[in-house]
């Protein structure tokens, strides 16, 4: 069986490796037009149980990333100069090159050697492939061949971020909300590795024009983000890493596959990086893709619409959320005007998936403090 993958990101990789892992057999190709050491940005954040989903099926590689991360159990909001502690919701981040590098390492150890700063143009270049994954981001060339028949969305959020990092390292996940003379700012910075943190700025669609960011250079801008978050970053500079200013693309697709081309990843979809879950959701997309395939004897007319029926109510949950945590972002420079407790309530229950009843088990000090039985002593 001859599998063509394109894409070694988060997805791509492990996907290449659960198969190859699997059907050592298998003749399994992974394209990625992209260096092996190029990547954006800084640190990824996952939800609270990290990389449990991995602890059973795939010991090894759980052993391999766990240790690398870095974790913690609370969520610091700063409002009004005000720090609130939301209790009990966890996260954990890792470098997102030291992530790439490790799943890298686990492909390699497999037998595939990825074919890194190779681009195609034609899907026509891998037509001898009996499965084709598009692996290959938000600008998927599997996607773009065949939009129609996937039904391929492509939308953009109106809010611009700048992926920043910082030597600054953070006790636990902060949000801070700045409303300036030029306009509302929010950074969401956490640490990631030791001495690093990631420092993610973002502004609505009128303080990116009235801030005059459009026309500045990335020196300008980092130096105006840098002023913005004075405080917050102890004085400490901001560090570029094609940090330029973007809209939070939104992916979606009607079908997940096409005779024997099939997505997974930001390919297929995206989840908005305010809940940290979008290298987790790829790596699942990898696994539950996997699976599918072993089910049916790889045999991938069967597979592939298994895949879907399995993966997509679990998805479209977690897009769900997503889409409105994003949609509570946009509009965050409104709910500013809230005070420091209600504005808090209203952040930790943008998704729709935590209601009061589950505030009180999960943050039992926060929720105390929204119905103002805290202990005051």
């Amino acid at each position: 069986m001859r599998i063509a993958i394109l894409g070694a990101g988060p997805a791509g990789l492990y996907l290449s490796y659960l198969i190859k892992r699997r059907r050592p057999d298998a003749d399994v190709v992974l394209i990625e037009q992209n260096p092996a050491s190029a990547t954006f940005g800084f640190g990824v954040v996952f939800s609270d149980r990290a990389l449990e989903f991995l602890r059973e099926d795939d010991p090894e590689t759980f052993a391999a990333i766990a240790p690398q991360m870095e974790s913690w159990n609370d969520i610091t909001l700063v409002h009004r100069n005000e720090r609130v502690v939301i209790d009990g919701i966890g996260f954990a981040a890792i470098g997102r090159l030291k992530l790439l590098q490790l799943l890298q390492a686990r492909v390699r150890s497999a037998g595939i050697e990825p074919h890194f700063g190779r681009v195609v143009k034609s899907l026509d270049e891998l037509e001898g492939a009996d499965l084709m994954v598009g692996a290959d981001g938000v600008n998927s060339l599997v996607r773009h061949t065949f939009a129609e028949e996937f039904g391929a969305s492509v939308g953009y959020l109106a809010n611009r971020f700048a992926w920043f990092g910082t030597s600054k390292v953070f006790d636990t996940l902060t949000q801070t909300f700045r409303h300036t003379p030029i306009g509302n700012f929010n950074a969401h910075h956490y640490r990631y590795a030791p001495g690093r943190s990631t420092f993610i700025v973002e502004v609505d669609a009128a303080t990116f024009v009235g801030a005059g960011f459009e026309k500045m250079d990335d020196a300008d801008s980092r130096a105006l983000c840098q002023k913005v978050f004075a405080d917050a970053l102890d004085g400490r500079p901001l560090i570029s890493n094609n940090s330029v200013w973007r809209r939070f693309p939104q992916v979606s697709n009607t079908r997940w596959h096409h005779g024997k081309y099939v997505l997974v990843g930001d390919a297929l979809h995206t989840a908005h990086f305010s809940i940290g879950s979008g290298t987790r959701l790829a790596m699942e997309d990898a696994i539950a893709l996997n699976r599918a395939l072993a089910e049916h004897g790889d045999d991938v007319a069967a597979a592939l619409p298994a895949f879907e029926a399995a993966r997509r109510p679990i998805v479209d949950k977690i897009v769900r959320g997503a889409n409105a945590s994003a949609a509570w972002y946009e509009n965050f420079g409104e709910h500013m005007a809230l005070g420091v407790t209600e504005f808090a309530r209203s952040y930790i229950m943008r998704s729709g998936r935590i209601d009061m009843a589950r505030l009180r088990k999960l943050s039992p000090q926060f929720a105390a403090r929204i119905e103002g039985t805290e202990d005051m002593s």
